[in-house]
């Protein structure tokens, strides 16, 4: 019948239209799309999301996704107010991202911002999202929202008006959703300390450290990674300290002995430390709390390569500087047995911790050339020799192994000890070493190549390298140099003369 004949009509010719719409779109350059977004009608193609057809919907995102680009921020923010607040609230995923993508563009526009700072159910259905099912929709609403912290006038939007209350409120969804929201916090926190009382009055802060020394172990383990990413500034840092929140972390430390579940949160205790350490002073961090070095060194002894993998990052930070490395030296014959630890697990561990130990043994081990005093290159060079009975034969060897991402983090070692005379006096003593530097053949990938010609520079750019491998290897250093980390000798080829 006649019914029958337009129904099937519509279902073809929907998405027919749409897919030549779609291409037409697609064909026109985006200068010339601007010149007409004037005339742009957006509206009937965002009322036909609301048709619930999944087809419909994708095309019409697909189309939109495209026009919208053509469409200034503050025109977004000023007429398709309405159609962005149900974009929000849609049932696919897709449109929220679609949306939420808009609103991001929005928030990156000074003149734009500000009508959006106007309309409370909009930053409403923004804080909303953060507690969507799909993790692309929350960390688009978290980022919209951090962004538009950034301003006095968005810190009083969010914080001084009912929006708080729908924060809380969002929270209540699942412990996941109140971290995305912490997360949120410490984002808007780290700006600046105006940011951070804004966050501290709202009590949320408060929240989050009330949890970080509760008793859920879990819990504990979350919460001190957004607590680290607040100590990376120094309002954060001192307001931790103001609230005894860093003793706090020490004292749970040391109950850890006691506490059967402790391995869920220790290694992002002391991965805290780790980064107090080298943000303020490593000295005054490991005085003031010993509590920290001790558990480093007893994590070292454990048969967990979790908590041996904590300790050997943690150790690889700390000795980063100078004022570290002296720290550690003072600790005698403690350090020592780490060292050994570490040179034991270069060898035998998996892969993934080998690399671990080469980076740390790299990082304890570099001085720069201002850095080379006397007493720092003996003590360099005794921390060499106790990692293994024959160290440099110990990295040789695992620059050996077939794996690139092993075999660059060797070269990594030789590259920190290549500008001190010590260890060029031990590679030019090791039968082969010198050649095995100057071999191209042995690198097959590019991070290898670039690995290798690292160490080359380091060692041709030493102001004692020409007196202790001598003259001749000096300039074939050179040459390396020269030639660039990707070079290959061209191949002779000799014509034979009379062959069939």
């Amino acid at each position: 019948g006649p019914g029958m004949h337009t129904s099937i009509q519509r279902e073809i010719l929907f998405p027919l239209r749409f897919l030549a719409l779609q291409s037409v779109v697609q064909a026109v350059p985006l200068n010339e799309l601007r010149e007409q977004a004037g005339e742009l009608r957006l509206g009937p193609l965002f009322s036909l999301l609301n048709e619930n057809n999944r087809e419909q919907t994708t095309l019409c995102v697909s189309i939109l996704e495209r026009l919208l680009q053509a469409v200034e921020p503050v025109h977004l923010a000023r007429n398709l107010r309405f159609d962005l607040q149900r974009g929000l609230t849609h049932p696919d995923d897709s449109v929220k991202i679609l949306t939420l993508s808009q609103i991001g563009r929005i928030v990156e526009n000074s003149e734009a911002v500000t009508e959006i700072l106007n309309n409370a159910e909009l930053l409403k259905q923004i804080v909303y999202c953060i507690g969507g099912e799909d993790l692309s929709v929350a960390k688009a609403a978290i980022k919209s929202l951090s962004r538009i912290s950034l301003t006095q006038a968005g810190l009083e939007a969010l914080f001084e008006s009912n929006l708080l209350d729908d924060l809380k409120n969002v929270m209540k969804t699942n412990d996941i959703v109140r971290y995305r929201v912490y997360e949120l916090i410490v984002e808007i926190s780290s700006v600046s300390s105006e940011s951070l009382h804004y966050c501290t009055t709202s009590g949320l802060v408060t929240q989050l450290l009330r949890e970080l020394t509760g008793e859920d172990v879990l819990v504990r383990s979350t919460c001190i990674e957004m607590v680290t990413s607040l100590a990376y500034t120094h309002h954060g840092r001192q307001y931790l300290a103001q609230e005894g929140v860093i003793d706090q972390i020490s004292n749970i430390i040391v109950g850890a002995d006691s506490d059967p579940f402790s391995s869920f949160y220790l290694p992002g205790f002391v991965k805290f430390f780790g980064n107090l350490a080298v943000m303020d002073s490593p000295q005054q961090i490991c005085e003031r709390y010993p509590v920290f070095l001790e558990k480093v060194f007893e994590m070292m002894e454990s048969q967990d390569s979790t908590m041996i993998g904590i300790a050997v990052d943690t150790v690889g930070i700390v000795g980063s500087s100078v004022e570290g490395k002296q720290v550690l030296q003072k600790t005698g014959t403690r350090f020592e047995r780490l060292l050994m630890r570490i040179g034991h697990q270069a060898k035998n561990a998996s892969t993934e911790l080998k690399i671990r130990c080469l980076d740390a043994v790299s990082l304890l081990l570099y001085l720069s050339p201002e850095q080379q005093t006397d007493d720092f290159l003996r003590m360099t060079e005794s921390w060499f020799s106790a990692l293994s009975r024959d160290s440099l034969e110990l990295f040789r060897g695992i620059s050996n192994q077939p794996f690139p991402e092993l075999h660059c983090a060797a070269l990594k070692v030789f590259t920190a000890i290549a500008n001190q005379p010590w260890a060029q006096k031990l590679m030019f003593n090791s039968p082969g070493f010198v050649e095995y530097v100057m071999d191209r053949s042995v690198e097959h990938d590019k991070a290898s190549k670039d690995a290798k010609y690292e160490l080359v520079k380091a060692l041709a750019n030493s102001k004692t390298i020409a007196e202790i491998f001598g003259n001749p290897n000096y300039l074939r250093l050179r040459t390396y140099l020269s030639e660039g980390p990707y070079y290959v000798k061209p191949v002779a080829t000799t014509a034979v003369e009379g062959a069939d």
